[in-house]
């Protein structure tokens, strides 16, 4: 049985697995490719041929353009087997984002499974993280520090609602990232009994309305609405909900909203001086990824007795993994970005 750093390598352009000559979340355009998710880090435009599922193929179209998602698509559902040169494939739920999958691959009894990103906790928005024992775990590790320890979502949720019951005259202007932290934080809301219009900067539109159309319900969604009078400032949406990249915050867009409780929903929310030092008054600790206790927990779960990391701290994972008895060692994949910062929160 051949041990998967034998026919899985490590390249410049990402993980190659040779005996079906093709590429995990490549960072760069190559002839084929298995994209985990939309995520513009882990999507990239100009591949000959994309494997993914239904959901992110969708994604990507909408994202890049069809000309640019892949010159041949080929969807894959939830589990169902695709064989290439004798590589067997599989695509499995991983909990991020719509349509994230893990990339299972097996290979003359050996197993390897590349997690892309993901989480453990619930999400209405998705389904849900699925465990795969196998050989050699490939994580990340975006949040790989003891002091990430994600809170109840619901808790969080909580607060924003406990807020604008306590400012009823000020507009909560919340940023979110574009794909899956904004469809997620909505749905989360409308759990919640939230059933007012949410009002969403044109940035976010297009991706709700393919959530939508792929079979998620996201309720009354708005835009901002221009001022009626020229100069008019300040007087927009008191009491209501906006959702915004996080930049918009910042802008003379923003300055139409009725004194707005600047928001952000993020992992990194949980540091406190982050949130301080961009200007956050609510700061959400809501995030897309697994924390600490998450990433420990799956590395046992899968019970491989070897871990590789993608990227994150991949120095602190690694250290408590190797105190585990699991052999671990960290990858530094070239272009793996973190969609969650507080700059694209």
């Amino acid at each position: 049985m051949p041990h998967p750093d034998t026919w899985i390598r490590v390249t410049p352009t990402g993980l190659y697995c040779e005996p079906a000559d093709l590429f995990i979340d490549p960072g760069r355009a190559v002839d084929r490719a298995i994209v985990s998710h939309g995520h513009a880090d882990h999507a990239r435009p100009g591949h000959r041929a994309v494997l993914a599922t239904v959901e992110t193929l969708a994604i990507m179209r909408a994202r890049m353009g069809a000309d640019r998602a892949g010159d041949s698509q080929q969807p894959l559902a939830p589990h169902e087997v695709l064989r290439v040169n004798d590589v067997e494939i599989r695509l499995v739920p991983a909990g991020h984002v719509l349509g994230s999958a893990q990339v299972v691959l097996d290979w003359r009894g050996s197993r390897i499974v590349v997690s892309g990103d993901y989480k453990r906790q619930a999400d209405p928005t998705c389904a849900p993280f699925e465990a795969v024992p196998c050989d050699v775990f490939v994580t990340e590790a975006t949040f790989g520090l003891p002091v990430f320890r994600h809170p109840d979502p619901d808790a969080e949720v909580a607060r924003l609602l406990a807020s604008l019951r306590l400012f009823p005259d000020r507009c909560h202007i919340i940023g979110v990232y574009a794909l899956g932290k904004a469809q997620r934080l909505i749905a989360l809301l409308r759990r919640a009994g939230w059933d007012r219009p949410i009002y969403l900067h044109g940035a976010l539109m297009a991706l709700c309305r393919l959530y939508e159309e792929l079979g998620v319900p996201l309720g009354d969604l708005r835009p901002v609405p221009a001022p009626q009078k020229r100069g008019q400032a300040g007087a927009l949406l008191a009491g209501e909900i906006v959702m915004a990249p996080p930049s918009a915050e910042a802008t003379p867009w923003a300055r139409r909203l009725a004194d707005p409780v600047t928001c952000s929903a993020s992992g990194w929310m949980r540091v406190r001086q982050r949130a301080k030092a961009s200007g956050i008054e609510l700061p959400l600790v809501i995030s897309d990824h697994a924390d600490w206790d998450d990433l420990l927990a799956t590395c046992a779960e899968v019970a491989a007795p070897e871990v590789w990391i993608t990227h994150g701290r991949d120095d602190a994972l690694a250290h408590a993994l190797t105190g585990r008895g699991v052999r671990a060692r960290a990858l530094h994949l070239v272009g793996r970005g973190d969609e969650e910062a507080p700059e694209a929160a």
